[in-house]
């Protein structure tokens, strides 16, 4: 989302989300020189502040109050930096954003300190929610997001697994998160039960959605306007949709096989893996599965009044279907 579609979907939100970024930037300043270079570093590397924006958007139908979803929306985004912080560590990923990566500049053991230190601030943020279910559902998230980057670290390069286990793992590692973000936004605005579900399981169908697209982009898109090369999930021994489709359809399934499930490839490997992928189908198949997601989010929103916030939802629905980075 580039800053013109950024601006347009977030408008009902606009001036608070630089709110927001502002309060980030202070709370986390700190005295340490390198984690003040980290934190910094972090902060400035371009990232879409979907996650706040989808929880101030599900508090617009409701009672909204910034003041009180400000110390939600913050840590939800630190939670989201941290996480990132030791993926890339646990990926042994080299650029994000088109920029290095945190492990990349300063190495694992001050990335994994910084993303623990972030995790520490997210906490901090926390006990200053005065809402105990707030802190419950914040808890559960992050225990579960932590046995789906456990499960996604168990099951590199067993070509064995199927849709059930693959969505088990993306429901956790990226899905929960999203999920909560409209959940607590919600919530914090004193929305009834039913309204928490439904923006709830929209931000679920979206943060499915999403991954499936981010798993769809390492194979197709063009690593200059990803900003990171392609191909990383076929290096790491992830198996993505794409892959478990293109074994199970494509006539080329015993080569592709051989090379999902082998370790240390050469690039040309990677390459041909991408090739036969392509070929399989099973891109197409994948983002068939995202338009079901996609269209399941976008119809519960449909017992939501009808204000510019469910518009950007349903804009932010589409953006996150058809996006190329």
């Amino acid at each position: 989302m580039n800053l013109h579609q950024q601006k347009k979907v977030f408008k009902e939100v606009t001036i608070d989300l630089g709110k927001v970024e502002k309060e980030l930037e202070k709370f986390l300043r700190v005295d340490d020189p390198i984690l003040a270079q980290t934190c910094i570093y972090l902060l400035k590397a371009g990232g879409k502040r979907m996650r706040p924006g989808f929880t101030l958007l599900s508090g617009k139908f409701f009672d909204y109050n910034f003041e009180k979803l400000l110390p939600v929306a913050m840590a939800l985004e630190i939670i989201h930096m941290a996480t990132l912080v030791h993926d890339d560590v646990v990926d042994a990923s080299l650029t994000r954003r088109g920029r290095p990566t945190l492990s990349a500049a300063w190495g694992n053991s001050v990335s994994m300190a910084t993303g623990d230190f972030l995790f520490a601030k997210a906490l901090e943020m926390i006990v200053k929610i005065d809402n105990i279910e707030v802190s419950k559902e914040l808890a559960k998230v992050c225990i579960q997001m932590g046995r789906g980057e456990i499960q996604q670290i168990k099951s590199s390069y067993d070509v064995d697994q199927d849709f059930k286990q693959y969505l088990y793992r993306i429901k956790r590692k990226t899905a929960l998160l999203i999920g909560l973000c409209c959940k607590l936004g919600a919530m914090v605005s004193r929305a009834d039960k039913r309204q928490i579900w439904i923006l709830s399981t929209y931000g679920h169908c979206l943060g499915i959605a999403f991954q499936i697209v981010d798993d769809i982009l390492d194979i197709t898109a063009d690593s200059k306007i990803l900003g990171k090369p392609i191909g990383g999930d076929i290096r790491q021994g992830i198996m993505t949709l794409p892959m478990i489709y293109a074994l199970k359809y494509s006539p080329d399934q015993s080569r592709i096989r051989e090379l999902l499930h082998k370790k240390n490839k050469t690039e040309g490997e990677v390459e041909e893996a991408i090739y036969l992928i392509k070929k399989s189908g099973g891109i197409e198949k994948s983002r068939k599965i995202v338009d079901l997601y996609i269209e399941k989010g976008i119809k519960n929103l449909k017992e939501l009044p009808d204000i510019p916030s469910r518009k950007a939802l349903i804009e932010l629905a589409r953006f996150v279907a058809e996006r190329s980075y």
